[in-house]
């Protein structure tokens, strides 16, 4: 079955643990590009091909989700690069929804960090498999056994060493093949722009040439080994183990490695459960779920590009579909395969692609797109309670109509939650973020994609509830540091200053109803 010839998967990490880097040289060693274009440092950083909005290239960080889809052997990898930065969590977790296990990164000096932790999280949350990529072994940073400790001691997962680091971290040999004891020796290459060349020697040979470095490798792999630290499908599966390779993606070291390991280890793609708690076979009629919009990916055309994870059955481009959400059908003439910026016309996927659905502007994240019968729909993704809030005006009011539809189309997207109230009139909108940084992405995207200006102006709002009954908005929006506004699918929102005025006017209405926004689900 062509499903179990595909692998979806998603790079996860905190900020600047080298995301995009790792992306390219995975891309590099499958021999789909024949250079990276990630060097040393952010400041001399090419764009790399998963890096393509004008943003990402001057600030040098992900900050927005991209797909590529390329063949490696006689498979075919579905690789979703995830935001660097925290601010665009929502976009990430998106992310983790369309795909089957994860790569976790993590930088040798630094261990695990707070975005790391939340992002597997996640993954425990939606029984993810994950692999553990420990980068930059080529700088100082950390002893192996003390990371791995880590993983054990902070988010209780039990490591499983399929290669283990020869030199100390910053003085960096090769690696330890734990399966057959061999050692895999790196050679640099410039700027680590290529393939790094590999030679394998035997454990005999390696401790002539490498001496006390191979010794305590051999030593280190083997007390983790005695430790429960030999690889278990069974623990990787349920996700109470992880795969752990060392390696440093800036020179494409431990790259080769870590293809293999998913190609050999990561879940193919099974049936997924729809609303109603049913698995949906993969032979069942076509079916997938949309997980991202994105406007301006081709600048000669501005077009826009829905992104979906096929679920089930076979796609064949042109066939009209309908869309759950909207009862509608939509005409899937313009289906791409996506490898970053760059498309190429795709005419069949599979469950697990990831396919590319051009002039999409009827299709929202989260819309279920299925063909024949019986309809099915799959469970909405997250919309996260946001925590910073700004209203949103056009510098030169004869630009509204353009600042109306860029709007809509950034909604539309989830580039920014996008508040109304009877107050300020639909005129002037607030954007809702997770993080502040998105509003700056609003604001360039609105003046480089639709010519118009914005104001942002700040409101004082961190706090936010779920009005439970609509019957007692005069309540909140009688008080001096709260209000509340409504979202476009009719939700309303309360917003306080800050907890401590959220429980004052608790105390003087006791009967208020508020319910808290969870992180999953609208």
């Amino acid at each position: 079955m062509e499903s179990a010839r595909r692998r979806t998967f998603a790079v996860i990490s905190h900020p600047d643990a080298g995301k995009s880097t790792l992306t390219e040289a995975l891309a590099l060693h499958a021999r789909v590009i024949s250079e990276a274009g990630a060097v040393h440092g952010k400041a001399g950083r090419q764009g790399v091909v998963s890096d393509w909005l004008e943003m990402e290239r001057a600030r040098g960080i992900s900050i927005t989700s991209a797909a590529l889809q390329f063949s490696y052997r006689d498979t075919v990898i579905n690789l979703l690069d995830t935001p660097g930065h925290a601010d665009f969590s929502e976009d990430t977790y998106r992310v983790l929804a369309a795909v089957d296990s994860a790569v976790m990164l993590l930088d040798a000096a630094k261990g695990l960090e707070p975005q790391t932790l939340k992002l597997f999280e996640v993954c425990r949350y939606r029984g993810i498999p994950v692999i553990t990529f420990v980068n930059k072994w080529d700088r100082p940073g950390r002893d192996a056994l003390a990371l791995c400790d880590e993983l054990v001691d902070r988010i209780g997962l039990r490591p499983m060493p399929l290669t283990w680091p020869v030199g100390v971290a910053g003085h960096f040999r090769g690696v330890l093949d734990v399966a057959d004891g061999s050692f895999v020796r790196y050679e640099r290459t410039a700027g680590g722009a290529t393939v790094a060349p590999e030679e394998r020697l035997s454990a005999e040979r390696a401790e002539a040439e490498e001496g006390e470095d191979w010794q305590r490798a051999r030593e280190e792999a083997e007390l983790l080994a005695a430790d429960g630290g030999e690889f278990d499908p069974a623990a990787f599966a349920a996700g109470t183990g992880t795969p752990v390779l060392f390696g440093a993606a800036v020179l494409n070291f431990g790259v080769r490695h870590l293809l293999d390991v998913l190609l050999e280890l990561a879940p193919r793609p099974e049936p997924r459960v729809d609303v109603e708690g049913r698995a949906r076979p993969l032979d069942a009629p076509f079916s997938a779920f949309v997980f991202k919009v994105q406007t301006g990916m081709d600048r000669a055309h501005r077009d826009q590009v829905a992104f979906a994870r096929v679920c089930s059955g076979l796609f064949e481009r042109g066939m009209v579909v309908t869309n759950a959400t909207t009862g509608r059908p939509f005409a899937t003439k313009y289906a791409q395969q996506v490898f970053g910026q760059q498309r190429s016309t795709v005419e069949q996927a599979y469950p697990g692609d990831v396919i590319g659905l051009v002039n999409a502007s009827a299709l929202r994240v989260g819309d279920t797109l299925y063909a024949d019968k019986p309809p099915v729909r799959f469970p909405g993704l997250p919309s996260f309670a946001p925590a910073h809030f700004a209203t949103a005006r056009p510098v030169d009011l004869s630009r509204a109509k353009q600042f109306r539809r860029g709007v809509e189309q950034l909604e539309s997207e989830g580039v920014v939650q996008v508040l109304r109230s009877d107050l300020r009139g639909d005129a002037v909108p607030v954007f809702a973020a997770v993080g502040p940084m998105q509003f700056d992405v609003a604001a360039h995207r609105l003046e480089h994609e639709f010519g118009c200006t914005v104001r942002l102006d700040r409101l004082p709002y961190h706090t936010v509830r779920k009005l439970g009954d609509p019957a007692q908005r005069p309540l909140i929006d009688a008080g001096h540091r709260s209000e509340v506004l409504t979202r476009t699918d009719g939700t309303e929102l309360a917003l306080f200053d800050d907890d401590m005025a959220l429980r004052i006017l608790q105390r003087r209405h006791p009967d208020l109803v508020l319910e808290p926004l969870l992180a999953e689900g609208g």
